[in-house]
């Protein structure tokens, strides 16, 4: 008998919808039910590519025990975190408050208020890490809750007060002076954490840090720094060798496990895929090296043959399980490596895959790039284009053979947020790759959106069976207003520079911290959690209220909204020595720190320049610059007002101050830059 997630729409909800347990989804129903029952609620969270959730699922929510248990004591709520990355930011810093430490699957224990009084992560069916059991935590629970709910008040109590305090933190501000110490402060912050012989940053588990090796590359594009760009190109090569990325379908997977990036954690995110393309784009404008373009365009082939709806639209990711098993889909045993090749092709991907007898990983094979062209070429004796062809060969032979293999299951719920960065991700590589084909794939992308998301002049956050539902968080709006003006900028269309000012018009309304700073991540429209938050952090995808910034302040130039240019300043200000001691924290607000330094511009041009002057300006890296097209219907854009095109005048380059003197010389107005 199925419980009553079974009319709900996530994948993750749908996998738990046959548990024993009477999960609720979030929502009234359950709180109301738990105050009528004077019951606690357990709120169990996590998503759908989560390993360690579908073990405890097998483990504790399958089991007819203690789901009885469950449902004779608790109200039992469960919460795909992609869904409701409010509810999930709330009580993950619950949970770090309590434990110190986070993760997924996290199952927190609320009052009917909604607010927590202690939680955890995963927990073993018979006590073991230095854990009790999941049944032993739920009897401590239960007599707590009903022997000492004086306790339990006091407990809820500070803990809405820590939350709230958290919620309203604001930083001290730093200064205004936007120097070239200050960019070299926050490279030597970064360059601190590296790992300079494997790449990424810190130890295991290494995530891709994409933000930060951003900041690197604009740092060398803007001061030569070889410390700069030897270090980012380390990471990206690492990462693009290693086990991390699927050396056969293309794509990234979340993170690595260890650090070397051999074994990653299986699941692949479209927001880790769409984030790395963007920071391959910069580093193959920068370098022309043919290796970056491999990995963007096979990583675009991944996202659009693996995770692309019907609608245009993408979905949210790939589960790192079948069958059961972690990675089972993308690993090799060495028997069936010699099943499928002949002696010389088996020594050949032996040394090309770094595959072994013994295994490289669990017993097992991991695929790896494991030696270059070159190497391969001295070792075999032949040419760099024989051994291309022979790698095609091998490849094709194990993609035939994986294609038969039971495929992991794709999250089919599609998120405004992460879509959104794709679609930058589809300009940035239409940018670098000098390929309209992938800007018309924004393009049609980007409509799909518009027209998908949008109902009743709102946003909405998840779209599934061509429906759009949950209100749109500050994530959403933010990332989708970022790639408004990003698109508007490639493709000269300035509807999407308009819409971008409508919805940016929407978050200030809706989302403003009430000393009219930061936004908070929910609007206040959603009451569905007692704590509304300020993102500022860089997690899994870069801080919204950092895209929010960068959208205030090229908005603010382009709209002649001073108080939107203000307002930016001033968010910068407020993360100035955060951002400068914590740099691989905050690494987004020091992208655009260092962008301030050599100062936001808008470059106008009359249409017959356009392509003349992108030819150009692609072989230059200015990421605080802005281009917009003056054409016959776009001069309702404030900017573009008074700008006398006629006369041989052909650019403008404009900053919040002041536009630099008209000139019809491309490489004049790439100097103003």
């Amino acid at each position: 008998m199925p419980n009553k997630l079974i009319h709900e729409q996530s994948l993750y909800l749908l996998q738990h919808a046959h548990n024993p347990v009477d999960w609720y989804p979030w929502g009234d129903e359950a709180f109301d039910k738990a105050k009528a029952e004077n019951k606690p609620v357990l709120v169990s969270i996590g998503y759908a590519a989560c390993h360690w959730c579908h073990v405890m699922e097998r483990e504790s929510f399958e089991d007819t025990h203690v789901a009885a248990y469950m449902n004779e004591h608790f109200i039992n709520i469960k919460v795909d975190r992609e869904e409701y990355p409010d509810v999930d930011h709330l009580y993950m810093d619950a949970l770090q408050a309590i434990s110190g430490s986070g993760g997924w699957p996290l199952n927190v224990f609320v009052t009917p208020e909604r607010i927590p009084f202690y939680g955890g992560t995963y927990f073993p069916p018979l006590p073991a890490y230095q854990r009790p059991s999941w049944l032993q935590l739920l009897h401590q629970i239960i007599q707590i809750w009903q022997e000492q709910p004086k306790e339990i008040e006091a407990q809820t109590t500070q803990m809405l007060q820590f939350l709230k305090n958290a919620a309203a933190y604001t930083f001290q501000p730093g200064h205004n002076q936007w120097t070239i110490e200050v960019n070299n402060t926050i490279k030597t912050q970064l360059l601190k954490q590296a790992d300079t012989v494997y790449g990424g940053f810190g130890n295991a588990p290494k995530f891709p840090q994409t933000k930060a090796i951003q900041y690197l590359l604009e740092h060398y594009s803007y001061t030569q720094d070889e410390a700069s760009l030897q270090q980012a190109l380390l990471s990206l090569d690492r990462m693009a060798s290693g086990g991390i990325y699927d050396q056969l379908g293309g794509g990234f997977a979340r993170y690595s496990t260890d650090t070397y990036w051999l074994a990653p954690h299986f699941e692949k995110m479209l927001y880790d895929n769409a984030l790395l393309i963007s920071v391959y784009c910069t580093a193959y404008r920068i370098t022309k090296q043919s290796r970056y373009q491999q990995i963007i365009e096979e990583t675009l082939a991944f996202v659009e043959r693996e995770l692309k709806d019907d609608s245009g639209i993408y979905y949210s990711a790939i589960d790192a399980d079948s069958e059961g098993i972690e990675g089972k889909f993308y690993t090799w045993s060495w028997q069936e490596l010699k099943t499928l090749f002949t002696a010389s092709q088996l020594e050949f991907a032996t040394t090309y895959f770094g595959v072994k007898n013994e295994g490289n990983w669990e017993d097992t094979n991991i695929l790896l790039h494991a030696a270059s062209m070159e190497e391969m070429a001295e070792k075999f004796q032949l040419t760099e284009e024989e051994v291309s062809e022979k790698i095609e060969e091998l490849k094709n032979i194990l993609l035939q053979r994986r294609a038969q293999r039971v495929r992991p299951l794709t999250d089919d719920k599609c998120l405004l947020s992460w879509n959104a960065l794709m679609n930058i991700a589809w300009v940035d590589a239409s940018i670098a790759l000098d390929k309209p084909a992938y800007l018309q794939k924004a393009i049609v992308h980007m409509d799909e959106l518009l027209t998908n998301y949008e109902l009743d002049e709102k946003l909405f956050r998840v779209y599934k069976d061509g429906k759009a539902r949950i209100e749109a968080t500050l994530e959403d709006y933010a990332f989708l207003i970022q790639s408004l003006i990003h698109l508007s900028s490639a493709s000269g269309n300035h509807f999407y520079l308009r819409k971008a000012t409508t919805y940016c018009t929407l978050v200030e309304a809706d989302f403003l911290q009430e000393n009219g700073v930061m936004f908070y991540f929910t609007s206040h429209h959603q009451t569905h959690i007692p704590v509304r938050k300020i993102e500022l952090h860089d997690g899994a995808v870069p801080s919204s209220n950092a895209y929010m910034a960068h959208n205030l302040m090229m908005l603010g130039i382009c709209m002649g909204n001073n108080n939107w240019i203000e307002q930016a300043h001033q968010m910068l200000q407020q993360l100035f020595l955060a951002a400068t001691k914590h740099s691989l924290s905050f690494a987004y607000w020091c992208v655009l720190m260092q962008r301030t330094h050599y100062v936001w511009k808008i470059t106008l041009l009359r249409e017959d320049k356009m392509e003349v002057f992108k030819s150009k300006f692609r072989e230059k890296i200015c990421p605080h610059v802005l281009i917009l097209v003056a054409s016959p219907n776009t001069f309702e854009i404030p900017l573009l007002h008074n700008k006398d095109f006629s006369n041989g005048n052909s650019i403008f380059v404009c900053s919040e101050e002041m536009c630099y003197p008209p000139t019809n010389d491309i490489s004049k107005a790439i100097n103003f830059l």
